[in-house]
């Protein structure tokens, strides 16, 4: 008998149908002897019509009360969910983060799991009882609801699968495992049996949709197994575990890439130590995080770099750079928020050589220009034109043979 955790999206019980389906699947794998504890998010798009809900109300609503009304939705998918286990004659009982507790940091909007208590979860597994977990939400010190952010309900479980003991964390989505690349994009894209702790966080952190890197983190911490599966079609997923050292690793896994990119480019600022904090230290406190950043070689005591920043952040970080570089008499600022970010990801990297000449050739052929590069021991990430992204993505997927082999 294995103790299982699942998690299944919005998507996954969108609609009442789709609740009834879910029960059956959880019914499935507790009949064939499995311990199941259940996470959920909101129903569909739940969550994005409480946010429009509550800007009606107030256009800039208190984050107490938004974090309040948010971990609703979670509650509603958790009862609607054990009642339809319930009808199919399983014992279930949901549970909200207020009950347990799960105890978070206090900062609305984007706690931090900081403990849970399972000792009722225990003894409803222990007593054959499926317990059902709104994600997403947790309880601070001071007695308010919280919620923990993008990715919360992936880290809901993967908490709760560390705190039991599980065999196994499930995320039950919309997509069948982890892909090569985007499908959608490639349709050659193929799906991989098993994927590395390290090539998933680079793969998570660098585009990668299928889970949130605040996830993927948690569970390489603590070498909880993770399995993304579809909520509609069987099948095996793929497994994300610790790297099987018997086994040689391939070169290239995957190609991830991310279009919510911009680029800044800060050119002839005075070579001196302490000239790139002074122009990034505006950027830092206006908490904007910086990607890629990339330092041109000296020329006549003069110095270009450029850094990327998400989209969103494109034209406050534009503004503060121009007004940082404005006592540098001859320093320029220019800006482009088109461009895109794709990334190669592989642990065989660190024994083999080529993959980044491989990847220059391939794009030189696609007449693509790079903009920026960065790397890591198992990641090559460049900065494109984000007109060529899908174009460079097709390119790199076929010349590192990433396709589905064809089928006889």
């Amino acid at each position: 008998m294995s103790l299982i955790v699942q998690k299944y999206g919005g998507s996954s019980v969108g609609s009442v149908a789709r609740i009834h389906a879910v029960a059956e699947q959880i019914a499935k794998l507790a009949g064939q002897g499995n311990q199941v504890a259940v996470v959920v998010s909101a129903m569909g798009d739940t969550t994005d019509r409480l946010v429009e809900l509550a800007r009606e109300i107030a256009p800039d609503p208190d984050l107490r009360e938004m974090d309040a009304l948010l971990a609703t939705g979670e509650m509603v998918s958790t009862a609607l969910l054990a009642m339809a286990l319930r009808r199919l004659g399983l014992k279930a009982r949901s549970w909200n983060a207020m009950q347990l507790p799960i105890e978070t940091t206090s900062h609305a909007g984007r706690a931090r799991i900081a403990r849970i208590d399972a000792r009722q979860l225990k003894q409803d597994l222990e007593s054959g009882i499926v317990p059902i977990v709104a994600g997403f939400q947790g309880r601070a010190a001071n007695g308010d609801l919280t919620t923990i952010g993008r990715g919360g309900s992936d880290t809901t479980a993967v908490a709760l699968a560390v705190v039991l003991e599980a065999d196994e964390c499930q995320i039950l989505t919309d997509v069948d495992g982890v892909y090569t690349t985007d499908p959608r994009m490639v349709p050659e894209a193929r799906r991989l049996d098993r994927v590395s702790f390290e090539e998933m966080l680079e793969l998570a952190g660098q585009g990668s949709r299928v889970l949130h890197l605040r996830c993927v983190e948690f569970a390489a911490r603590y070498g909880m197994k993770l399995r993304v599966l579809s909520s509609v079609e069987p099948g095996s997923g793929t497994l994300i575990c610790q790297e099987d050292r018997k086994v040689e690793a391939p070169v290239v896994s995957g190609i991830a890439f991310n279009r919510d990119e911009a680029a800044i480019t800060v050119a002839r600022v005075p070579h001196h130590p302490g000239v790139a904090h002074a122009i990034l230290k505006p950027i830092s406190r206006a908490a904007i995080d910086v990607d890629m950043i990339v330092v041109n070689a000296p020329r006549e005591e003069r110095v270009d770099f450029s850094y990327t920043v998400h989209r969103d952040d494109y034209e406050k970080a534009l503004e503060l750079t121009r007004s940082a570089t404005a006592d540098y008499p001859g320093a320029t600022v220019e800006g482009d928020d088109r461009v895109a970010k794709l990334s190669v990801v592989g642990s065989g990297m660190r024994t083999h050589a080529g993959v980044a000449t491989q990847l220059f050739e391939t794009l030189a052929m696609e007449s693509i220009n790079v903009r920026l590069v960065s790397t890591s021991e198992i990641k090559i990430s460049v900065l494109v034109s984000e007109k060529d992204l899908e174009r460079a993505v097709r390119a790199l997927h076929r010349a590192y043979g990433l396709e589905r082999a064809p089928s006889s």
